[in-house]
């Protein structure tokens, strides 16, 4: 039987509402494994929620220009998210196989078509929270964190995973995953499957996407 998958549209949505906007294609992993005797780590879930309420604020803000929200969201997308992991990440098994050249420029244009994606969606925003249920840990370090997406334009609550390397000070958000939608590993298949589909050819992947950052632009 045939899985259905959400709309990409409800994904960006849902995404926008977790807080990381990020575009359902900014955060990357691996899928993720067993848990570690079923611990918690108190600190992620800290980092997760602390990190979220930023996010809101700035979403909340509308007293700033939409270009203001922009930019410092972008900047706390740098900050919170391991962008230079994610980049690779999607390109799934050709970024072993990509020549330097060719990684540079996918590294350059993911950056902006990702952008695109969740800032063409910071409006959709409309006073939902986050409120983190707990944590597991699948070893010291790597720990999937659990939340519900609550009020605002969600009519029920919605289940969001965020799963974040570190430890202490220095977590980092790798990957999301939104009504049992791990959203990374989800553009990892559709970025493999373009390229396999050119025969392995990384570039008509890299033309793809500068063609949608091209027509975003316009």
């Amino acid at each position: 039987m045939t899985q259905h998958r959400p709309s990409r549209r409800w994904l960006g949505r849902a995404a926008v509402a977790a807080v990381v906007a990020l575009g359902a294609t900014l955060l990357a992993g691996l899928t993720p494994a067993a848990a570690q005797n079923g611990a918690r780590d108190v600190q992620a879930e800290q980092f997760v929620q602390t990190q979220a309420q930023r996010a809101l604020t700035i979403l909340a803000n509308r007293g700033i220009s939409t270009t203001e929200k922009t930019r410092l969201f972008r900047a706390f997308v740098d900050e919170v998210a391991d962008v230079p992991r994610i980049t690779q990440f999607v390109l799934g098994k050709y970024a072993r196989v990509a020549t330097p050249a060719q990684r540079q420029a996918f590294a350059t244009v993911f950056r902006e078509y990702a952008s695109n994606v969740y800032e063409s969606r910071l409006d959709e925003y409309h006073g939902e929270t986050l409120k983190v249920t707990g944590s597991v840990v699948r070893r010291p370090g790597d720990v999937i964190v659990n939340s519900l997406v609550v009020g605002g334009a969600q009519s029920k609550p919605v289940a969001v995973a965020w799963r974040v390397l570190g430890g202490g000070a220095s977590w980092k958000v790798i990957d999301v995953q939104v009504a049992g939608v791990w959203l990374a590993i989800t553009e990892q298949q559709d970025f493999v499957s373009t390229i396999d589909n050119a025969g392995g050819n990384v570039d008509v992947l890299i033309r793809q996407l500068q063609q949608k950052v091209q027509a975003e632009r316009k």
